[in-house]
Order: C-alpha cells, then sequence, then structure tokens
C-alpha cells in the first residue's frame, strides 16, 4: 500500500511501553504525530527520542499526542530508555509502539508489505527507510510527512512548526510563506476571491501579485 497525503492513517493494535493501544482510538479527537526508528541502541535515534520527551508539553499545548516506533520488542524498548535518561537527560514520557513483527512499518509503506519474517535478525541497515515522521489530524487523515537518512537527526523544532502550519490552515483558508513562524503573516491562497477575502479579512490584505496576498494571522 502506498501512503500519501490525505490518506487514512492505516489503524492498527499494538503493544506499547504504556500497555497495548488501539490507534485510532487513543489518538481520539487530537493531533497526533507518529515517528518512526530502524531499530533499538541506535545513536541517532537515542538523541532524538530523548529531545521528544523534553518537547512533550509543547505538543501537549498543541492538543497533540506523541509516539514513537521501533522495530524491536516491547522489552528493549523499556530497557533503552534507560539509556536515553541516562545519556540525554530525559526519558521517554510517551508510549513506544513494539513492532517485531514488521506490522506497523508495512501498514506504513515504511518497509515492502511482500516482506518476510520479523525483527529478529535484522539490522538498523535493514530497517533503513524505518525514519519516517507523520502528522495525522483528528480526522484520522495523514496531514503532512517526512522521512530521514538514518545519518542525519530530525529537527523537532521543525516539525512543531509544521504542526503549527498544518493546525492554523486546517481552521483557515490559509497558507504559510516559506520559513514561516507563530505571529507571522500568512498567504492567501488563489482559490479565494478578492471579495471574499475582503470579507473574510476586513481590516486589509496586502496584494504583491494577483497570485500572492498576505494577511495578518488571524487571532
Amino acid at each position: 500500500m502506498s501512503l500519501r497525503i490525505g490518506d487514512t492513517a492505516p489503524d492498527f493494535t499494538a503493544q506499547t511501553t504504556q500497555g497495548t493501544l488501539n490507534f485510532h482510538e487513543w489518538i481520539g479527537d487530537s493531533w497526533c504525530i507518529l515517528f518512526s526508528h530502524p531499530k533499538d541502541f541506535t545513536p541517532v535515534c537515542t538523541t532524538e527520542l530523548g529531545y521528544m520527551a523534553k518537547l512533550k508539553p509543547e505538543f501537549d499545548k498543541r492538543n497533540t499526542r506523541i509516539i514513537g516506533l521501533s522495530v524491536d520488542p516491547v522489552d528493549n524498548h523499556t530497557a533503552w530508555s534507560k539509556d536515553i535518561e541516562e545519556t540525554q537527560g530525559a526519558a521517554p514520557n510517551y508510549p513506544m509502539i513494539g513492532d517485531e513483527t514488521l506490522e506497523v512499518a508495512k501498514l506504513y509503506d515504511m518497509l515492502p508489505a511482500e516482506l518476510e519474517g520479523t525483527a529478529e535478525g535484522r539490522t538498523p541497515a535493514d530497517n533503513a527507510t524505518v525514519r519516517s515522521v507523520f502528522v495525522i489530524g483528528p480526522d484520522k487523515k495523514v496531514k503532512a510527512m517526512l522521512v530521514y537518512p538514518m545519518t542525519t537527526g530530525r529537527d523537532f523544532n521543525e516539525v512543531l512548526r509544521l504542526l503549527d502550519s498544518v493546525q492554523l490552515t486546517a481552521k483557515h483558508t490559509l497558507a504559510t510563506p516559506v520559513n514561516w513562524r507563530p505571529g507571522e503573516d500568512l498567504i492567501i491562497p488563489p482559490s479565494v476571491s478578492d471579495e471574499e477575502a475582503r470579507r473574510k479579512y476586513p481590516e486589509g490584505f496586502t496584494t504583491l501579485k494577483p497570485y500572492l496576498r498576505t494577511v495578518k494571522q488571524p487571532s
């Protein structure tokens, strides 16, 4: 199965470090960040998991639940979390999915659906494609996807910025320009006519080109 933005995020039931959960049920009315890892006890992922633990309050403010996945059993995750806390100053404070059967990695198109076997005996290089971030809305639709190589640590501050953009543009018929940060001007998409824009934004907007109009961020 090929997964794209706008598709329904595949549902599943899995064992995690916080017990068994049904994914869609667990998301509920929240947003969700699902981020995956090719193997436990890998160096780059160790830094990422610790940083996400520190950043969790920011996701909480945005009504967003975070959940990790690694292609190993849950027992391994529990042992790994001790190393993460020791080296990064924070242990995962969110569930980590144990994907030893590779079911979730396959559902999310990170590994080929026809791949046989389990996590046993597989190396990080075998699972190199399990390095994705999925932003999922309360409607259980995939809103954004990012894929990183194993040698590049993910910038979760950028993931937070992406989430801010996706949440804002889901609420308002707007788009965010390059390098946008909360509080900065936004773009009125071409699908919105000038007449409609004047009704929506009575305080006015700036027309740089007929197709490029900016407006202050709505409160």
